[in-house]
């Protein structure tokens, strides 16, 4: 029974390094892969991308098989970064999607080999209609590449697949290919958070770019105190608004100090309660504005090790969050 236990505990470890040592030269190869990529980030490069960037219809990504479903994914990228686009297959093109592309779109046609036949009809279709074509491909000699308006060539990789025949290395530089084309469309839109909310209202990412303005208490929720206001008071509106800390606004009603939980430990003697506001608070606390996003508030929170925040409007209080608001939304 032991020796059997031994056995099995042996083939186990065996097929456990077998599967690790695998997945270790995927990855390998696949990283070798993408170091040569640098080389693709020219002036064709340049030209692809500006010419979507003056585009004033669509991008039409294009493709067969697994360049199909990396087409798909830099389809939905582009989208959700500011710059309209849609994905149509390249087989379906040719059955009547090709009435989907418009005389003011571009086209991305992806094809390791360069010489998917499924491609010919839309090549054919850009050409007639004078639409710009921006290949990606491994192989400049190919038919996908001579007939582009911009092509964008990789070196052709060593897929990871040990037979070098099934789409892994290649279908990964195109993927990154594809990120590199919609961030830089993103950065030459100026496109901002704001506009990326407006994309992304669902999910964890949409909790995450909400602004504080969202979330935060306002109003008679706020926990604040006058500067010349006696501890005695200050200690029972602090006690009542349940935020671990308070405000202390000078004349102008501005906030000028916080006082916090270690305020009072390190102030408190024998005249804590006859003490003003001012004479115990700590100076020139963080302040936010009300359009800081959420993902940004917590970073702040984090790094400052602080558990609430004033929102001001110059330095006039607006609202406050508190940690356990944040967590609550992004959990």
């Amino acid at each position: 029974m032991v020796g059997q236990i031994k056995i099995y505990l042996n083939i186990k470890m065996n097929k456990n390094k077998k599967i690790i040592d695998s997945a270790k030269r995927t990855l390998t190869k696949e990283l070798e892969s993408i170091k040569t990529l640098k080389s693709v980030l020219n002036k064709n490069f340049y030209e692809a991308v500006y010419s979507i960037y003056k585009s004033k219809g669509r991008v039409i990504v294009t493709g067969v098989g697994k360049s199909a479903h990396i087409g798909n994914k830099i389809s939905a990228t582009l989208t959700s970064t500011g710059t309209p686009s849609h994905f149509i297959h390249a087989t379906e093109a040719s059955h009547g999607d090709l009435g989907g592309i418009k005389s003011d779109d571009c086209v991305i046609a992806i094809s390791n080999s360069g010489e998917s036949e499924e491609l010919n009809n839309v090549i054919n279709y850009t050409k007639r209609f004078n639409i710009p074509l921006i290949s990606i491909s491994g192989n400049k000699k190919g038919e996908l590449y001579r007939n582009s308006t911009y092509g964008i060539v990789y070196k052709k990789p060593n897929e990871a697949c040990p037979m070098n025949l099934a789409p892994t290395s290649s279908t990964t530089m195109s993927l990154i290919i594809g990120d590199c084309i919609a961030i830089a469309l993103l950065e030459l839109k100026g496109f901002k958070s704001s506009n990326f909310k407006n994309f992304h209202p669902g999910g964890n990412l949409g909790k995450d770019l909400k602004s504080v303005k969202e979330i935060m208490h306002t109003n008679k929720s706020i926990p604040l105190a006058k500067y010349n206001d006696k501890m005695s008071k200050t200690l029972i509106v602090m006690t009542k608004k349940s935020f671990g800390c308070v405000g202390v606004l000078d004349k102008k009603g501005k906030i000028i100090g916080i006082i916090t939980d270690g305020d009072l430990r390190r102030k408190m003697d024998s005249s804590f309660l006859q003490k003003t506001s001012q004479e115990v608070m700590t100076k020139d606390p963080l302040l936010i504005s009300e359009d800081i996003l959420v993902s940004e508030a917590i970073n702040l929170m984090n790094n400052k090790k602080i558990t609430s925040l004033f929102v001001c409007n110059n330095y006039k209080p607006i609202g406050i969050i508190h940690i356990h608001d944040l967590l609550r939304l992004t959990s």
